[in-house]
């Protein structure tokens, strides 16, 4: 007599926001999520094309996404996008705060509105964003906020950027103790030198070599690597790690 094994049961679908999902990382980070079997929503403050295209990439591929339109330090713009997943979907399991804001400039010419543009969409867009998952992320949930390596390599000229990224370091394990007892945990990923278009943008052929040769690897991080190391944070395998900041960077400092 041999005993059957049990019918094979489908785990109950999970769902993802992803903010600032139309480009760079954040799509990637899409486009992974979907590939684990999330359905994805995918997050835009102002390119609807982008987003669009990111949703039919997933779909075309046979997984669910939708793109809503939110600024992420607009907590009412916010608290609507998970308004509309909860419609759609009935929950959400895993958020990535992707989107963010980059400026260049010594500390002694920086004009302070682009420190005020910068710090609201890093600083206070992660709070308005962390807020909403904290309050209603599932069992088995996670949320993964965004930083840079360049907080530990301290490059000149990233001042402004950095003041924001550390914030959002710095709230991590402080987010995680506030649920304790959730079954939600809460990492940053600080990605090094990744190539986007925003990493991209005014850099010199010269300065790209450079810094891809920092890392002992001696490439740039490709937005497909961070979107695997996000996308195992955020799973059932990286479920034990919990309050952490992990440089997904090649080897730098």
């Amino acid at each position: 007599m041999t005993t059957k094994d049990p019918p094979f049961t489908p785990a109950p679908e999970r769902v993802a926001v992803v903010t600032g999902g139309s480009r760079g990382i954040g799509r990637a980070v899409c486009v992974e999520l979907a590939r684990k079997g999330l359905a994805v929503v995918v997050n835009y403050a102002r390119d609807a094309a982008a987003a669009d295209e990111t949703v039919k990439t997933i779909t075309a591929a046979g997984g669910r996404a939708l793109s809503v339109r939110a600024d992420v330090a607009d907590e009412h713009a916010v608290a609507a996008l998970f308004d509309r997943v909860e419609q759609e979907f009935g929950g959400v399991d895993v958020v990535v705060n992707s989107a963010g804001r980059l400026a260049l400039s010594p500390i002694a010419d920086l004009d302070l509105s682009v420190l005020d543009a910068v710090h609201r969409t890093n600083i206070r867009g992660t709070f308005v964003v962390a807020q909403q998952a904290a309050r209603r992320l599932r069992a088995g949930g996670s949320f993964l906020g965004v930083s840079t390596s360049v907080v530990g390599s301290q490059f000149p000229g990233y001042g402004a950027y950095v003041a924001s990224k550390g914030a959002v370091e710095a709230i991590t394990l402080i987010l995680a103790r506030e649920l304790r007892g959730r079954d939600v945990t809460v990492n940053t990923i600080a990605p090094g030198p990744t190539a986007t278009d925003l990493f991209l943008a005014g850099k010199t052929p010269e300065e790209i070599d450079r810094l891809a040769k920092i890392p002992p690897l001696e490439r740039l991080g490709t937005p497909e690597d961070i979107a695997r190391v996000a996308a195992f944070l955020t799973g059932p395998e990286g479920h034990w790690i919990n309050g952490q900041v992990l440089r997904a960077n090649g080897g730098m400092v």
